[in-house]
Order: C-alpha cells, then structure tokens, then sequence
C-alpha cells in the first residue's frame, strides 16, 4: 500500500504562483516531490537496522530550489545533457540554443524543464505531473506535451516519461536526483560500491562532449561491471570522478543498468531501465558552497548521480541512438529505481 498527501511548499516570487509538495508512503521508502520541476526532494530508506535516513541532497525551503543549483533532484528537459555548441538541424532548419554551459547548451538551457511549475493529479499510487512546453522555448521547436509520472510499489519508484509534439524536436527527458546512501550532508561516497551493466562507454573532449567513438570498457577505469569501491578506484587510476554515459543494451522493458550499495547501512539501489545510456556522476563540481538540508553542506564528491537518458549530443551524432521525436510519435521511456537492504 502506498499512501499519498499533498501540502502546500512555498510561493514562488513575483505573484509566480504556489508550489506544492506531494508525499509517497511505503512501508519501506517514503518519497517527497514537488511541483516545481518534478523536483524529488526528500528521499528516505531503511539500513540494516531500521533506521530511515534521507540520501538526495537539496534543500529544506523552496528558495534553496529557487535559486541556482546543480538540478538536485529535478527532471531534466526538453534536452538533457550537453549539445555541442547549443546548435543542431532538423529537416534541413538550423536551430541554435542558448549557450549556458560554454561553449555549449546543458540540460535544456535557461529555464529549462526543473524550472517551471508543472501541473500535478495525484494517483492512487503516486503523483503525475503535465506540463506543455510551447513552439520555441529555450529554441527548441513544436509545442511538446510531457507527463512524468512517479509511482511507488513498496521499495520500487518508478518514473514514467511520455512527450508528444507538434514539431519534429529532439527530446531526451532524465530524473538528476543526487544520492548518497549515507544519508545527505555525508562528507563523501567514496565508500561506496558501484556496478554499472555496460561494455562500452563514451570517451569525451575537454567540453565534455562525446568524441563520437563508442570505446569498450575492457582493461580501463570504465569497467565496473563487477563492483568498485569508488575512493580506491579513484585513487587507483588516478581520476577526478565520472561524469560520463555508458552505453546500455536497450529493450522495450525496463532492464538492469546499475547498482550503488553502501557496506556500513547496508543500502542499495539498482536501476531498471528501458533508456540506451545512463550518466554516472559523482559530483565532480559540488564545491561545498551551497547550504543543503539541516544546514548540511555539499563538496566534491558528497553525492552520485545515475541519469539514465540517451546519448550526449546524439542529435548530432548519426551514429548515437535516435534522439528525434516526430509529430506521430510518442516519446516513452521508463526508469525504475529499487530500494533495498543488502
């Protein structure tokens, strides 16, 4: 049984209106999301011992989620990751985006998908939120309709992503929840054990833009299909951290990607998804600035990201995973996260 409240979270400056905070309840996870920009701002497991803590970083009032932050928690659109030089073509028309990540367009530019207010219904299991996208936001063309729609089943939240356009536009829609099976405000994750189900990765330039090669994990640090401990496989191959996508064996049914496991509280969560790649981000660029939850703070490498989505700069790349979507089709792609104590 999952249960499901709502509550007012804050007003949004200038008359912008209320944002509201939805509750999801199992007996093993209980989830907090908000409406402005489908934000998970609370997250809650059991360790071994039964005891709940919050592992995603963010904050406690809405004008931590107001003002500049790296996306904790927030649904990313209408593109997420990087597009090299904010510029790409479609039929034959170039269309150029706001550079906001120099000298490219990150996670669909300015006012992107995490921050706008969206439209929320809630479900008998979860909370569904819509919101209409208008011909030419952030540059981007054709009026898209999204839903994203979070469910919980005991320890599984699922995400659930739809779009349909008037226009043929790219389209690549991802969740950027921060984790740290510690709990939120731990120092860092290198303790850690991850696993990530790829044979190839994707190599990046000083921009973090995929040179365009498809290289294999084999003999290199992007081989984690069994588990690492992060700080030792930092330190072995002398690496600042992970900010790149691995590429996945795609189907039309959720399928195990990724696995994060913290030995000391015993907490684990595994990805399920039917996206091609997925971004493993051990927050390189937290730099301890910003005052997160119970005046908790955030340094390099106190949280992870696993943002399943397709390819960076595949709407320039032919040879990456389609990443048009077209006036008859449906964008529909699911990520499950399961919750659970090993």
């Amino acid at each position: 049984m999952t249960e499901v409240t709502r509550e007012k979270f804050g007003d949004l400056p200038h008359g912008g209106g209320a944002v509201e905070k939805f509750l999801l309840k199992s007996d093993a996870v209980e989830v907090e999301i908000i409406s402005l920009g489908c934000i998970i701002t609370a997250l809650k497991t059991k360790s071994r011992d039964g005891k709940f803590s919050d592992i995603v970083l963010g904050f406690d009032q809405l004008e931590g989620y107001i003002n500049k932050h790296p996306y904790f928690g927030a649904i990313i659109g209408r593109v997420a990751n990087r597009i090299a030089k904010g510029k790409f073509e479609v039929e034959g028309k170039e269309y150029q985006l706001a550079i906001n990540n120099a000298p490219n367009s990150l996670h669909g530019g300015i006012k992107g998908f995490d921050k706008v207010v969206w439209a929320p219904e809630v479900l008998s299991d979860g909370v569904q939120f819509f919101r209409i996208s208008p011909d030419g936001e952030e540059g981007y063309p054709g009026e898209l309709k999204v839903w994203v729609t979070y469910t919980l089943n005991s320890g599984e939240l699922t995400i659930n992503y739809r779009a349909q356009s008037s226009k043929t536009t790219p389209v690549n829609l991802t969740n950027h929840a921060y984790f740290n099976l510690a709990g939120q405000g731990s120092p860092n994750i290198y303790n850690h054990e991850f696993t990530i189900e790829a044979d190839s990765y994707l190599p990046v330039d000083e921009t973090q833009i995929p040179t365009g090669e498809i290289a294999s994990v084999q003999d290199t640090a992007f081989d984690l299909r069994k588990p690492v401990e992060l700080g030792s496989h930092l330190q072995k191959f002398q690496l600042g951290g992970f900010d790149h996508n691995f590429c996945l064996k795609q189907a039309k049914e959720p399928q195990f990607c990724a696995r994060a496991y913290h030995p000391p509280s015993g907490r684990t969560i595994e990805v399920y998804t039917t996206q091609p790649g997925i971004q493993f981000y051990t927050g390189n660029f937290l730099d301890g600035s910003l005052k997160g939850k119970g005046d908790c703070v955030y340094p390099k490498h106190s949280g992870f990201c696993l943002e399943s989505q397709n390819w960076p700069d595949a709407v320039n790349k032919p040879h990456f995973p389609n990443a048009l979507l077209y006036p008859d089709d449906e964008y529909r792609h699911i990520t499950c996260f399961k919750f659970f104590v090993s």
